[in-house]
Formats: structure tokens, sequence, C-alpha cells
């Protein structure tokens, strides 16, 4: 039995036996509730206080299994509270309250079910880009790992409910169900959409059958490691340099060359602009539109109207890219 455990199974004991010894002297003795409590307490205690009142024998002999019941409750219930301060439980149940109050404050954060291989790198990347998440995890060989990273994670089951909400899922932005069986992610999906319609939900596959119905559950994007990984290295050996050049701008996160992804909001300064209004004010390259109907416009003119809704896939320099809404708020620029 775990210290904890102990300190909480003492507790209860010592709370029976003090009910037990003021019900045996309100009986026997027939004192008041109060005179009966204090009999018990010093009793149990052994501090050595004259008796309230002189006992008869039946009260004599039912403090005599009173001490000894007592004493033996204390002693365990007090092993059990110096252990469980050696373990440094009191610190990691401080430790644990905090992160769960960092918790319940996030917004716009993504979950992350799962913290295996596959998941375990999904987080490291998540750190590197400076994203906000938390883990979501209940096998305990994972939880020593993650309390060892330093993650905000939720201990339990992903696919109930109760703990998505203890992730913050109704404020989160989107989640990833990593885990590596595919009834699992199909009812994280599930759940996941049902409790936040608009929540972007990424989810693994084992193959094209599980995919397909991962999709029918609700999920925005599919992803098939295996599949993905065997893609990679069939690249790498017909066109190696364009997939160095694809990691360079994708994982090497230096001020060079960066790749990102802008949504154009109702309220945003782009929205109504064009193309090359957009190169023109900011200079970075416009790669890609991603419409707000769901068509992917690839290398687009520089005609091409940019609407709320919108997403755009810009390459350019860090200062390009994070100072491209500050670069083109206010100017009209001709259509």
């Amino acid at each position: 039995m775990g210290s904890r455990r102990r300190v909480l199974w003492g507790g209860s004991t010592l709370i029976a036996i003090l009910a037990a010894g003021t019900t045996g002297y309100a009986v026997i003795e027939g004192w008041s509730l109060l005179d009966s409590i204090y009999m018990t307490v010093i009793t149990i205690t052994t501090v050595g206080y004259a008796e309230v009142h002189s006992l008869s024998a039946g009260g004599q002999v039912f403090s005599i299994f009173l001490i000894i019941g007592g004493v033996s409750g204390a002693l365990y219930t007090l092993t059990g509270i110096i252990e469980y301060i050696l373990e440094g439980n009191i610190g990691t149940t401080w430790g644990r309250r905090r992160m769960n109050n960092k918790i319940t404050g996030l917004k716009d954060h993504i979950i992350l079910c799962g913290f295996g291989r596959v998941g375990e790198e999904i987080a490291r990347t998540f750190k590197e880009e400076g994203v906000t998440f938390v883990i979501i995890e209940n096998r305990q060989e994972s939880i020593t790992r993650l309390e060892q990273s330093g993650y905000l994670y939720v201990e339990g089951d992903a696919t109930r409910d109760g703990v998505l909400k203890e992730a913050s899922i109704e404020r989160a932005r989107g989640l990833v169900a990593a885990l590596g069986s595919d009834a699992d992610n199909t009812y994280i999906t599930l759940s996941g959409r049902e409790l936040h319609p608009d929540l972007f939900i990424e989810a693994r596959a084992s193959g094209a059958e599980a995919g397909k119905k991962l999709r029918s559950a609700g999920a925005n994007r599919i992803v098939s490691p295996t599949s993905i990984g065997a893609r990679r290295m069939a690249m790498l050996a017909m066109r190696p340099a364009v997939v160095d050049f694809i990691d360079t701008i994708t994982r090497n996160r230096g001020p060079d060359l960066l790749v990102e992804n802008v949504a154009i909001g109702d309220d945003s300064t782009l929205a109504g602009q064009t193309v090359a209004d957009v190169r023109q004010c900011s200079k970075a390259n416009v790669l890609a539109i991603n419409k707000k109907t769901g068509k992917l416009v690839p290398n687009p003119s520089g005609e091409e109207k940019i609407v709320a809704g919108d997403s755009l896939i810009i390459m350019g320099t860090s200062e390009q890219l994070s100072s491209l809404e500050t670069i083109c708020e206010g100017v009209k620029l001709d259509e």
C-alpha cells in the first residue's frame, strides 16, 4: 500500500475509533457527548489526564481495548505521514496543483493525446516552436517521462469527456490524437468534435481504412506515420536536394528563411488586398493560398484577391513574416 493510501486509511481509522469511543462511553457510562469525546481523546492519546468520572468495570474493560486500538491506529497513521513526507509527495501534490491551475488558465492551446514515440516527437516539436500545449496520458511509464520533461499534462484516459475538459478543450485551438490505437483515436475525435465543434482535429491512423473512419468521425487531417515515413524515404532517394530544402525551411528555425501559415480574419488588414499588394508591402513570397472554400491555389498570380477566411502560405525572413501585418497596416494599395 502506498504512503498516501496509508495516511488516508489511518486517518479514517482514527475517526472511526474516535466515534466508537465516544459512543461506547455514552452508552456504557451514560456520559454526555462532550465528556465522552474528551475521555476518548485523552485515552487514545495516552496523555495521562485524570478520568472525567469514575469508570465502572465495563468502562474499564472498554478503555483497555480503546487504548490498544487507538494507539495502534495513531502509530500507523504517523508512520504513513512520515513516509509520505520523506517520499516528497507533499511537494509533488503542490506541484500538481500549480500545474492544474496553469492548465485551467490555458487558451488557444493544443491538446496532445498520447506520449508514446510519436507523441514525444510531436511534443518536442511544439516546444521548439514555442507552441502552448498540454498532454493527456494515463500510462505510468509515460507519466514519469512527462514529469522529467516538465511538460503540462493531465493524467487520465483521453477518450473520456471529463479528461478532455480537464485539458480545457473548450478553449483549445487544436487537438492531436496520437495514440497507437485507431479505435481510441476515433473515440477521441468524436468526443473532441462534440465538445468543441470548431476545433481543428488531427488524428493518427494506421492505414487508409482507419483514416476513412477518422474523417467520418470529424477529423480535419489524417496522418499515417508509416505512410509518411515511407514517402519521405522514397523522396530522399529520388530528390534529396528538394527534401533538404523543405527540411531547411520547416525545421531549421533560423532567421534566414522561414515558411509560415497566416490566417486572414475578418478584421485583418490583408483582407481585400491582392497577392501583389502583400508582396509589395512585406517583400515576402506568397507560395500558396488555402481558400476558405477549401481550394488550394499554389503559386498564385499577383491579381489573386485575398479574402477573410483564406490562409496564406508565406515564405520569407523572420523579420518579413513577423512584421507582415504591421507593414501593411493602414496602407490601402491600388487594386
